[in-house]
């Protein structure tokens, strides 16, 4: 069969499943819609977690962003997988203990306020659109290519499918579908994987394949190193960023994991607090072996796509270089009249003709490497499943918001369970639409709009959540204020670079040499200076509020015995 055809198959094949298993796990309470009625089994959650934390940006864009980047792109590497880390151990336990479904519900209960609750809404729902337009896009490229529709036709598919199994099973169809999500993704992820390793290295194992030998006995990366030498890429293998640069990219990264919404709620879908612990253990398992696995499919990619179209007759190209060309995501454009593929970096002294997009290079590593047509068919499954499993977590933080946080517990507190649910599955149905619109006009590209996402969460809930963790002095005018200018000083520089002036976007105008996307980390010193100024000139909180704080953090107190039973 072709391409596309395997393609039509196995993603309707696996829409099918998802759709199976939404309608048999379909939500009948609240506590169902928001956190699967607190009874999902630590491996499972774990699973769920995984696929609702890996997004369209770790299946598609991130080894697209390291091909393209090399050592640069280590950063997406380092902030996601230390950013998980930091979340399992400095929060998670806590969080569970805590009791309340939602980020919104901790800061309102903890800080006494119910201004401090709306606050963190706002946050939390203009991270999670931020967010979610990375999965949507993620959506529209895998459909445009490989359904060959345009892409806004292939977002509102994806709206379609995510709309249903969202809206209908809330948090307990979501959890049973991402489960089924996980396992597509990353068989799509290590199958060719496995291919590539070992037909470049002879090795089928990509983890150790990655710092192999080819045929020739070059390794890998020092031949990835001569191929950037000689068409005027810097080296692969060295950075160029700015140590500072890199420092607070990783670091918005990783206290963006920290703080993401939709990973957090994660914690109370497990019975006990000890479940938690588990079902964080397994998540780390299950996200490591796609993220061991990406440097090498990154590094396979880019000595397969420079092998291949460099210096190569444009008449000549192979189908899937024709293919790409109509999504508008790659495109040559013959400088010199030769009729060649001058593919060069700026060093070189010539003029590049072949723009890649970024994102494209994880699903057509298969086709350039002329992998057989089920597993290039395997790979749009799994990209399909990554953004989608995320997109339905993020729509669902959303729809809480403002049907838990914003109407039951703020602004009508008699509202019915039924009135809630029906509150809760039309703002998911809401979302949907704005998160469409996202997809449809993106930012950036998939890990450049996903790392804005995590730099606003580092800016805003991160200190917000340790300080009302780990301070018993904390009190809530401190933490709204810090939150709100973490947040918005971090939401004007991205918007100011990237949206408002985007042509001044360099090393030499960002503040102190750091980019867009690691403002998030100085804005989240921004938020822990202010509350910290803040909080010795305000009263302290209740007594009540400064006895839940030791509750929390002390194993075997009475909070957490009422959660164990």
């Amino acid at each position: 069969m072709s391409v596309q055809a395997w393609s039509t198959l196995l993603i309707f094949l696996s829409f099918a499943l998802y759709i199976g298993v939404a309608v048999m796990s379909r939500a009948s309470s609240t506590k169902e819609f928001y956190v699967a009625g607190g009874g999902v089994h630590p491996i499972v959650n774990g699973m769920a977690t995984a696929a609702d934390w890996m997004s369209a940006a770790s299946f598609i864009s991130m080894a697209g962003a390291i091909s393209f980047l090399g050592y640069d792109g280590s950063v997406y590497l380092m902030g996601w997988t230390g950013g998980y880390v930091l979340l399992a151990l400095l929060l998670a336990p806590y969080l569970r203990k805590f009791g309340k479904f939602t980020i919104p519900d901790f800061v309102g209960d903890r800080y006494e306020s119910k201004i401090a609750r709306v606050a963190a809404v706002i946050c939390a729902i203009f991270i999670s659109f931020t967010y979610v337009s990375g999965q949507m896009q993620g959506v529209g490229i895998v459909l445009s290519r490989f359904l060959e529709i345009d892409t806004t036709t292939g977002v509102l598919i994806g709206m379609a499918i995510v709309f249903f199994y969202a809206v209908l099973g809330g948090m307990k169809g979501i959890t049973y579908t991402q489960v089924a999500q996980y396992c597509v993704l990353i068989f799509a992820y290590l199958v060719p994987a496995f291919f590539l390793s070992f037909q470049m290295v002879d090795n089928p194992i990509p983890m150790f394949g990655f710092g192999g030998e080819l045929a020739d006995g070059t390794p890998l990366l020092e031949k990835l190193n001569n191929l950037h030498g000689e068409l005027g890429f810097a080296s692969y293998t060295d950075g160029t960023r700015a140590h500072v640069d890199v420092l607070f990219i990783t670091a918005a990264l990783m206290l963006g994991t920290a703080g993401l919404p939709h990973v957090i709620v994660r914690f109370y879908t497990v019975p006990k607090v000890r479940d938690a612990r588990k079902s964080v253990g397994w998540a780390l398992l299950f996200i490591a072996i796609l993220y061991t696995t990406a440097p090498a499919i990154a590094a396979f990619a880019r000595a397969n796509l420079i092998q291949t179209v460099s210096n190569q007759p444009y008449e000549d190209v192979p189908e899937w270089f024709s293919k790409w060309e109509t999504t508008g995501l790659m495109s040559f454009e013959d400088h010199n009249n030769d009729g060649l593929i001058q593919y060069v970096g700026p060093d070189s002294g010539l003029k590049n003709e072949l723009t890649v997009h970024k994102d494209i290079m994880v699903l057509a590593n298969p086709e350039i490497a002329g992998l057989p047509n089920w597993v290039i068919g395997l790979v749009a499954a799994g990209g399909l499943a990554a953004a989608l499993s995320t997109a339905a977590g993020l729509l669902l933080v959303v729809s809480t918001a403002v049907s838990h946080d914003l109407l039951k517990r703020s602004f009508k507190p008699d509202i019915s369970e039924r009135g809630e649910l029906r509150a809760a599955r039309i703002s998911a149905g809401v979302a949907v639409c704005f998160a469409g619109w996202f997809g449809i006009h993106p930012p950036g590209f998939v890990a450049e709009v996903v790392a804005f996402a995590f730099g606003l969460a580092a800016a805003s809930f991160f200190p917000v959540l340790i300080m009302g963790i780990f301070s018993k002095r904390m009190n809530g005018i401190a933490a709204v204020s810090g939150m709100m200018c973490g947040f918005a000083f971090t939401s004007a520089y991205i918007l100011w670079f990237k949206f408002l002036f985007p042509e001044s976007s360099t090393p030499e105008n960002w503040w102190f040499g750091i980019s867009p996307e690691g403002i998030g980390a100085l804005g989240m010193l921004l938020n822990f200076g202010v509350a910290g100024a803040i909080y010795r000139l305000t009263p302290p909180p209740s007594l009540e509020v400064q006895q839940m704080v030791d509750d929390i953090r002390v194993p075997g107190s009475f909070r957490t015995e009422m959660n164990d039973e």
